[in-house]
């Protein structure tokens, strides 16, 4: 059973031995934890871990088994009327207009008629979705529907907030914009808990608890969770990453070697503190005997990620290893363009989608195409695998060229993974495995072999038989992954491929798209997490429909203009505003006790915040500069673009 941390402050939230058993299956495992008021509590874990058992729960919808569930005085059941949920999918009516829902569930949640509207337009002012008022639902983006449903849950004014993935799906800046929401929310008095897949996200909680198999494992702050483990992580640039991966393979399994994991231009590896020395000196030793150059080793603290995955590992629990069952490989096809774009063009009436855009993609390589909602990514894919025919310019893919695209030898060579969950809901997952197989030409002697590693792969091994329908999103997304490599693709389109996936089936996706490439196949990737970003070879950013920037990830950072400073501060919600108040609102985010901040100058951004801050009554506690992430260089060359069309 898990032990309770004091969240110092007022308890607003008391869960004691809660469980939750669904026949034989024990979904939540008698877990403890207590809540303050105006609290962000992270509820972090694997698909299957219990967290939507559990906030189920806490919003009085279904009862425990057993174990108590104390809100604000009352049982969950009887604080509902006080309890906002958003739940994983959007539930509310496509065919009304943004206020029409807000009225609805106002009323439905027996708020008081005469404040529902101005409740609802105060909310769309602080999302800035007054300008949608009066648009259907149905014709919001995902990061507005998502701002909506917010926006509906906060209009009875609830003294709980329960957000179960409340961002899968939704870009990086809409993203931003509904975290800096919930944060103005929380220093209102608002109790906040969240479910998410994104470690970055959890990183802006005040507290987080890793949950596994329905129990509670690690329960700290962000930064505590980070001390807690014990280690650095090295970032390792070698020129050859292939070659490197065979030479890291020697110093795996030493003693102060946590873990190591390859991304898109170099390596991490997570070493134990008081080895961090010996294991930097055997990693340069060991890819020196390889005769590889090793351009940087750059140590750091370890990510949330890290903490996670050594939490599972040291209790017995491990990332999924199983080797796709290759049977071919692209080598002989590796540095030729696979796709490839000249002065792509693409316009729906007067709205021009894509606009001017070049790019090509080699067999061998990873390649990241990343953009907001409405940036052109997936019609620019579309236009690429030939669904959709471009308006003007020229696409190339698998050696072909104009309408020979579309030829069955062309297609016979592309792997496609939609945006949205293509398979059949209303198949077994075995059905549906059995006629995709035979959609892309599985040699019928390899059928049984490669729909066997989808069901390991997918954890549904003994459950083949069940609807796919009633399966959770991230299993979906895992049997759709492997539908669309069954056939040893040589080009692998793949549109949000581990949106909504846990971190730990995350690395899974990965470890075989790397493998993919490394066979030769060429990789074209979109996501929304942008840490995800980093496993691949080259990006490309789309804002506007143009692609505004390219190149490695590392490249990308370093060619960002500005520097990023961290301030910890004892109010950093006032901090924020304070600082948006006097520039650029972009150059401003919190992180849970931290807030960042872009300038152009160290040392006198340094100065010159901090005073303004300790002139207000912020303490400063701390100040540092930080590398950028890649979610930070996104940003900034959205807002670049967003800038200019504003001023027009």
């Amino acid at each position: 059973m898990s032990r309770p941390l004091d969240p110092g402050g007022e308890t607003v939230i008391r869960v004691r031995n809660l469980r939750k058993a669904y026949g034989d299956l024990e979904a939540v495992r008698g877990i403890d934890f207590d809540v303050a008021r105006g609290e962000i509590f992270g509820l972090i874990g694997p698909d299957g871990a219990g967290k939507t058992s559990t906030f189920q729960i806490l919003a009085g919808v279904m009862n425990a088994t057993s174990g108590e569930v104390d809100v604000f005085g009352k049982s969950a059941r009887d604080a509902r009327l006080e309890t906002g949920y958003l739940t994983q999918a959007f539930s509310l009516y496509p065919d009304l207009t943004v206020m029409e829902n807000i009225r609805f569930v106002g009323d439905l949640r027996l708020a008081v008629p005469d404040e529902i509207t101005a409740r609802g337009l105060h909310y769309l002012d602080l999302f800035g979705m007054r300008p949608f008022a009066n648009r259907l639902a149905a014709q919001l983006s995902g990061g507005m529907k998502q701002k909506l449903a917010l926006a509906c849950a906060l209009v009875p004014q609830p003294k709980v907030l329960l957000l179960d993935e409340p961002t899968t799906g939704v870009d990086p800046v809409s993203r931003r914009e509904f975290w800096d929401a919930i944060t103005r929310l929380a220093i209102d008095g608002l109790t906040i808990l969240v479910a998410t897949p994104y470690l970055d996200e959890a990183e802006r909680c005040n507290r987080i608890a890793l949950m596994h198999l329905g129990e509670i494992r690690e329960l700290q702050t962000p930064v505590g969770l980070r001390r807690s483990l014990r280690a650095k992580r090295l970032e390792v640039r070698p020129n050859d990453l292939r070659a490197a991966q065979s030479a890291l393979r020697a110093i795996e399994n030493d003693a102060g070697v946590v873990d190591v994991q390859r991304f898109g231009d170099h390596f991490d590896v997570l070493a134990r503190d008081d080895q961090a020395g010996e294991v930097e000196r055997a990693v340069a030793t060991s890819l020196q005997a390889a005769g590889l150059k090793v351009d940087e080793i750059r140590v750091d603290e370890p990510t949330l990620e890290n903490v996670f995955v050594a939490s599972l590992r040291a209790s017995g629990q491990d990332t999924m290893e199983s080797a796709f069952p290759a049977r071919r490989d692209h080598i002989g096809l590796r540095g030729k363009i696979a796709i490839g774009a000249t002065n792509l063009h693409k316009q729906f009436g007067s709205f021009v989608a894509v606009d001017g855009v070049n790019l090509d993609v080699r067999y061998g390589e990873i390649y990241g195409l990343l953009g907001a909602n409405g940036a052109g990514k997936t019609t620019t894919i579309k236009m690429l695998c030939g669904l959709l025919d471009p308006g003007d310019g020229v696409v190339q893919l698998a050696g072909a060229k104009g309408r020979h695209r579309r030829d069955v030898s062309v297609r016979q060579q592309i792997g496609y993974m939609s945006q949205k969950f293509s398979l059949y809901d209303d198949l077994a997952v075995d059905e549906n495995l059995d006629f995709f197989a035979g959609v892309y030409g599985v040699p019928k002697a390899e059928r049984t072999e490669k729909i066997a590693w989808v069901l390991e792969f997918s954890g549904l091994q003994g459950k083949q038989k069940e609807v796919t329908g009633r399966l959770p999103g991230g299993w979906k997304q895992r049997v759709a992954f492997g539908s669309s490599i069954m056939h040893e693709p040589s080009v692998l389109f793949l549109d949000e491929p581990t949106s909504g996936v846990d971190p730990i089936a995350r690395r899974a996706f990965w470890r075989v798209i790397v493998g993919l490439a490394d066979a030769g196949a060429a990789v074209l990737v979109t996501t929304h997490y942008l840490e995800e970003a980093e496993q691949c070879n080259r990006l490309g950013f789309m804002a506007a429909g143009k692609l505004v920037l390219e190149g490695s990830p590392s490249e990308i950072k370093a060619r960002e203009p500005g520097h990023l400073l961290e301030f910890r501060t004892d109010k950093p919600q006032r901090a924020a505003d304070l600082l948006q108040a006097q520039g650029e609102r972009w150059r401003v985010s919190v992180f849970g006790d931290r807030v960042h901040v872009v300038v152009d100058d160290v040392a006198a951004g340094l100065r010159s915040t901090t005073a303004r801050l300790q002139s207000d009554g912020v303490a400063v506690l701390d100040a540092r500069e930080i590398p950028f992430s890649l979610e930070d260089v996104f940003i900034q060359a959205v807002e670049r673009v967003r800038a200019p069309q504003e001023v027009a």
